[in-house]
């Protein structure tokens, strides 16, 4: 029989590179929108290759799936994957969790420079007819002076760290899995990174550990002179907590690009908060990133179809 290919949901203008990757190694493809896991379960039936990318693949879609098939997640996350699902049923999981490095290294690093020199809430001032650049910005520290806190240290903090670096900043980090060594680098536990960073970046995954960690209790251990950016997961974050704090001032500013919920509801407090810039989960994006991802996924078809292992396994899967 015929293999059949199945992307469940995809935001790119085509998927002609994943379309040609099935086609040249006999299989069917089919390109759907789903949302829904009902959805998603239907548009999988007896499917030997999903490619999903925000839609929820869960039990019901892997377990009617083809023996033997595999699912491959577009993108750097994999929360949308039941991953105890896939092992159970022995369904192969691929994701691609090095497309995008230096984009979200990039705007990680620019957001953080844009909220320590107070560029929201200066451009705000001007537009309001103020011209009061001390009056505003005030307090103000140098950069030599700043401490950049990492909440987690791996390979898109480790960039992060490496863009900033020349401004001359410290850097103090807490992650359990880091054994390495960086140039300014300290690590600390989690209440010396709380208390001592000006600026804190987030690079934890989602795990039952890091879900809330930015919460009522952790963010009073804050300075209220700090900052919170967060490209990674926005699980992390309690967001009516860091609305709250934004808006009675306790946190001086945050840069979000990721949210529990996406889009973005209209009646999020995050919405009405203060010195907040908002990203509709745009870090990840370039021409070249967006290439770089479908040709991945492509090349991942093709070695899914063609009996080979998965290029870049998703932890915890066994398949």
């Amino acid at each position: 029989m015929t293999k059949r290919v199945v992307v469940t949901d995809a935001t790119f203008p085509d998927v002609a590179k994943e379309e040609a990757a099935a086609r040249a190694a006999g299989a069917s493809f089919e390109r759907h929108a789903c949302k829904t896991a009902d959805e998603v379960a239907a548009a999988l039936k007896g499917a030997d290759v999903a490619v999903v990318q925000f839609a929820p693949l869960a039990r019901a879609a892997i377990a009617g799936m083809a023996p033997g098939a595999t699912a491959i997640r577009y993108g750097v996350g994999y929360n949308n994957f039941d991953v105890p699902a896939l092992n159970d049923h022995g369904v192969k999981a691929a994701y691609v969790p090095d497309y995008c490095t230096a984009e979200v290294a990039d705007h990680t690093a620019a957001s953080i420079l844009a909220l320590l020199r107070k560029l929201p809430a200066l451009d705000a001032s001007v537009r309001k007819g103020e011209w009061a650049a001390v009056g505003i910005a005030k307090p103000l520290k140098s950069f030599a002076e700043t401490t950049i806190g990492f909440l987690g240290f791996g390979r898109i903090a480790q960039e992060v760290a490496a863009r900033l670096a020349p401004f001359g900043f410290h850097f103090i980090a807490h992650d359990p899995y880091y054994s390495g060594s960086f140039p300014r680098l300290t690590l600390v536990d989690l209440p010396g990174l709380l208390a001592q960073s000006d600026a804190l970046t987030l690079h934890a995954p989602a795990t039952p550990e890091t879900t809330g960690i930015i919460n009522p209790a952790n963010l009073a251990r804050m300075k209220s002179t700090a900052v919170i950016v967060n490209t990674a997961r926005g699980d992390l974050i309690n967001e009516a907590a860091l609305a709250a704090a934004l808006t009675a001032g306790t946190i001086a500013g945050a840069a979000l690009d990721v949210f529990q919920t996406e889009p973005l509801p209209a009646d999020n407090p995050l919405r009405r908060a203060p010195n907040l810039l908002l990203g509709p989960h745009a870090a990840w994006y370039s021409d070249v990133a967006v290439e770089r991802l479908q040709s991945l996924v492509a090349d991942e078809i093709t070695r899914a179809l063609t009996g080979q292992g998965v290029r870049k396994p998703i932890p915890g899967s066994t398949a």
